[in-house]
């Protein structure tokens, strides 16, 4: 009796022991940033789950500023922006012993969408700055109806709201423009008035989302070809005129899981659930032979 007592305790000391070594390799990989990248970490992230039982990804939206500010203060250890880091935030972030290490992982296309009933079809992207900067302020300067345009938009914390400020209105945004939280608000609103006109990414257009919106093809001059952001070989042919890199951002180069999480974005299985969302893959080889190696 007392040695099948005996014998219990050690095999429930052993479960114990290999509990407690399972439960020491378990991993969490925080994420968090950019509302344009989150549907399309999350699905990665599942993904990459399926693949490790020992490792967590959990991924939180709230802006691109707020994925880096996270970042800089320890409280992800990856940060989703659709935009670069300023020299602001590289100041803050050093001064707090992080170093910032970017990895291009994806390439977006920016649409640009209005109601429905809108009856302009076509942008250059001038057409475009003057609308957002204040300087056209009705439909019919467009060839539209005599309304009053309504300008939707991101708001500052957002990287598409930086992007856009800074590469096509190149300008200050009118004052009149409502700062949206993201992408969804932007488009239940256009579906809603008549007469707005807001940015989106285009990974985020699909046949459902697309009900009671139009997608407006963009030129770069008004002696341009108009090409629209639906039209996915226009985009990876580099002729779609208003596309940009998804980055992300961790502390120094990844290692470990993350770097596992990081390198499975450029798989086969990740490439393939980029252009499943809408996005575009980069080619990834001298980035991943960098993450692989000693090389900065």
């Amino acid at each position: 009796m007392l040695r099948n007592f005996t014998i219990l305790i050690l095999v429930s000391v052993t479960i114990m022991i290999s509990c407690f070594s399972n439960e020491s390799k378990y991993v969490a990989i925080k994420v968090r940033g950019s509302d344009s990248e989150v549907n399309l970490v999350q699905a990665i992230a599942e993904s990459f789950m399926d693949q490790d039982s020992l490792v967590s990804v959990g991924v939180t939206g709230g802006g691109s500023g707020a994925g880096i500010a996270a970042l800089i203060n320890g409280k992800t250890d990856l940060a989703n922006s659709s935009r670069e880091i300023t020299d602001e935030e590289l100041f803050y972030a050093r001064q707090r012993g992080v170093e910032p290490y970017a990895i291009i992982f994806a390439q977006d296309a920016l649409a640009i969408v209005v109601n429905e009933n809108n009856g302009v079809d076509s942008l250059t992207l001038n057409q475009l700055s003057d609308i957002y900067r204040g300087a056209v302020k009705n439909w019919k300067e467009l060839g539209g109806n005599d309304q009053k345009i309504t300008l939707y938009g991101r708001q500052s914390s957002s990287g598409t709201y930086i992007y856009f400020r800074e590469n096509i209105v190149k300008n200050e945004y009118d004052l009149s423009m409502i700062g949206m939280s993201g992408t969804a608000q932007i488009v239940d609103a256009i579906k809603d008035d008549k007469n707005g006109i807001g940015y989106v990414s285009s990974g985020y257009i699909n046949e459902k989302v697309m009900e009671g919106l139009k997608v407006i093809s963009i030129k770069k001059d008004a002696h341009s070809v108009a090409y629209s952001p639906l039209d996915k070989e226009k985009i990876i042919s580099g002729v779609y005129p208003i596309t940009r890199p998804l980055i992300q951002y961790t502390n120094k180069k990844p290692q470990g899981k993350l770097l596992e999480f990081v390198l499975y974005q450029f798989s086969e299985v990740g490439t393939s659930i980029i252009q499943e969302s809408g996005f575009y893959p980069v080619d990834t080889r001298l980035i991943t032979a960098k993450l692989r190696n000693n090389e900065s």
